[in-house]
């Protein structure tokens, strides 16, 4: 036990001292800024190393056979860009995994998705995890994360829908949106307005049925973010409610 633990802090440990090593002040300084970090903001706390993303990635790549308990190492860590590693990793081992590792990666990711905490993270992986492995099962996950009190659980039963979407099934889309119509946090009203335009993208009529059930109690972010794609005068005509 105590041999198996060495090892995962070991590999924790060199993915870590990778990472710090391409790390850049100048970057870490502006993702402070554009993550919003500062107190009482969304990502109050959060703390960059400062890499890029396409460099993250071929890390993963570089390290996409480390165990899950490493990852999960990973993504508990104070440091943004590792627990980005981490999530990235996971959706990479659900990608190329059988049944049995996409069931464990779907597991650990749920189970610890409170470290799944700001927008990008969220939105790089919950489509491409969540949403694949409800495909064939009960979607009422997606209902309970929506309900949650925790911010990016409920972004993550929203995004998941992204998947089902591209497969022009858009009913749990709708579903999670009722439930989130109400929702206090402006990431919410951006990420349900972006995928109620994706629906749209793909049917217009269904997005404007949905639309004129709601669009007058919908918050204002979430509804620009929904009608970005329609004509200027028929974006105006839903803003002054005139449809």
């Amino acid at each position: 036990m105590r041999a198996a633990q060495t090892l995962m802090q070991l590999t924790a440990a060199a993915i870590s001292r990778e990472l710090a090593a391409l790390g850049n002040a100048e970057i870490a300084e502006h993702s402070q800024r554009f993550f919003k970090t500062g107190k009482g903001q969304y990502g109050e706390g959060d703390r960059f190393i400062g890499i890029r993303v396409p460099v993250i990635r071929k890390q993963v790549k570089r390290y996409r056979d480390a165990p899950l308990r490493t990852l999960l190492a990973l993504l508990k860590s104070h440091w943004h860009e590792e627990r980005l590693f981490a999530v990235l990793s996971l959706v990479d081992r659900y990608g190329r995994g059988d049944a049995s590792q996409k069931k464990d990666v779907f597991n650990l990711y749920l189970k610890h998705a409170e470290y799944v905490n700001n927008w990008d993270l969220v939105d790089c992986s919950a489509h491409l995890i969540v949403g694949p492995w409800l495909e064939t099962r009960s979607r009422r996950r997606l209902q309970v994360l929506a309900r949650s009190d925790n911010l990016w659980r409920r972004r993550i039963a929203i995004m998941s829908t992204y998947h089902f979407i591209r497969q022009l099934d858009y009913t749990d889309t709708l579903v999670v949106a009722r439930i989130l119509l109400h929702d206090p946090h402006d990431l919410i009203h951006k990420a349900v307005g972006w995928m109620l335009r994706e629906v749209g993208n793909r049917d217009k009529k269904v997005e404007v049925d949905y639309l004129m059930t709601c669009y007058a109690r919908m918050p204002r972010t979430m509804l620009r973010y929904a009608i970005e794609k329609f004509p200027k005068p028929e974006r105006q005509a839903w803003l002054k409610g005139t449809m």
